[in-house]
């Protein structure tokens, strides 16, 4: 069996990978066997990224950044590059196991004729030489818990983004963030015409109103009340993202997160400042310039605006915003 069917990639079709890091299957958990692929731009490679920070995995998981742009031509070839040295691009670096120049050379070591997008994130196995999993939804299940068993002391031991108690939930809040919010962005900001831009753009802000609506209720300070979840890494990569990209390069401008949704932006400004991960995993120019100068088609001039300022509104303690809303020391 060649190591691309170890996880059931069909080789030579657009498939992706479903591999698993765990005790029992092909990918055990071990010290330095595997490598991460990710862009800093991407909300769906963020995703992952964050949970590495999170459950204290950079020790566990070495990491290559590609730069945020060229990403290639209208059909992504010959998409994401690689920097040609460490220093050419802020926090991009070169592919350290391969010193691949293209995301996609590392796509056909595996497999030759694979005929699916050279996407981020990428999470690749040392050992056998293969890709591990290629989708972010399923790594952001999974991973937080996978090293959980060589683990002494580490941060992020015992990390549960997914409590029994509250699965549920999860579950079916999972269902509208997705469509609506994570991937509804894309659907209004890559609209071909008006009528289908008129189509997605008011499912965004029904989404928006519900999370606000959800986080309220709740009291915070995280999406489902006190315990961090999964959510909030679904979530966070998308608001993170809207005033300073959504807003004005994907057109989601029905209104902004720091002057529309108080408790969204508390909720926002408190998980940046206050829990370690998501300020360390957020770069902004990556994410400006990645949108701004490879989306030819929407900003042909690849001109990248200065604001909004501040990237993320509130202090060190979440507070201090316009709104004049602060989650409380409690939460309440």
């Amino acid at each position: 069996m060649s190591p691309s069917r170890i996880d059931s990639h069909k080789a030579g079709t657009d498939d992706g990978w479903h591999g698993v890091i765990s005790e029992n299957g092909p990918f055990p958990p071990e010290p330095d066997r595997y490598h991460l692929y990710i862009g800093l731009f991407c909300p769906f490679a963020h995703r992952v990224n964050l949970v590495r920070s999170l459950a204290g995995l950079e020790g566990y998981i070495t990491l290559s950044v590609v730069k945020p742009y060229p990403k290639g031509d209208e059909k992504g070839w010959p998409g994401w590059q690689f920097p040609a040295s460490d220093d050419e691009y802020p926090n991009a670096t070169v592919d350290h196991l391969f010193g691949s120049k293209y995301l996609h050379e590392v796509y056909f070591k595996v497999d030759p004729d694979y005929k699916g997008r050279y996407s981020v994130p990428v999470l690749w196995d040392k050992k056998l030489n293969t890709i591990v999993n290629n989708e972010s939804a399923e790594m952001l299940r999974w991973l937080p818990t996978a090293f959980d068993s060589i683990k002494k002391t580490n941060p992020g031991l015992g990390l549960n983004l997914y409590p029994d108690e509250l699965s549920l939930e999860i579950d079916r809040l999972t269902v509208w963030i997705n469509s609506d919010l994570n991937a509804g962005v894309y659907k209004a900001g890559f609209a071909p015409n008006q009528e289908v831009y008129d189509k997605n753009v008011i499912p965004v802000f029904g989404a928006l109103n519900k999370l606000e609506e959800t986080i309220s209720s709740l009291g915070g300070p995280f999406v489902l009340g006190d315990k961090l979840t999964e959510l909030d890494i679904r979530v966070y990569a998308t608001i993170v993202r809207f005033d300073v990209v959504y807003v004005q390069h994907f057109k989601c401008n029905l209104g902004m997160i720091r002057h529309d949704y108080p408790y969204i932006e508390a909720w926002l400004a408190h998980v940046y400042w206050n829990v370690q991960g998501f300020k360390e995993t957020t770069d902004f120019k990556h994410i400006k310039e990645n949108y701004t100068k490879s989306h030819y088609d929407i900003n042909p001039k690849a001109i990248t605006p200065m604001g909004p300022y501040p990237d993320v509104r509130g202090e060190k303690d979440g507070t201090n915003l316009e709104s004049g809303f602060e989650w409380s020391a409690t939460g309440e």
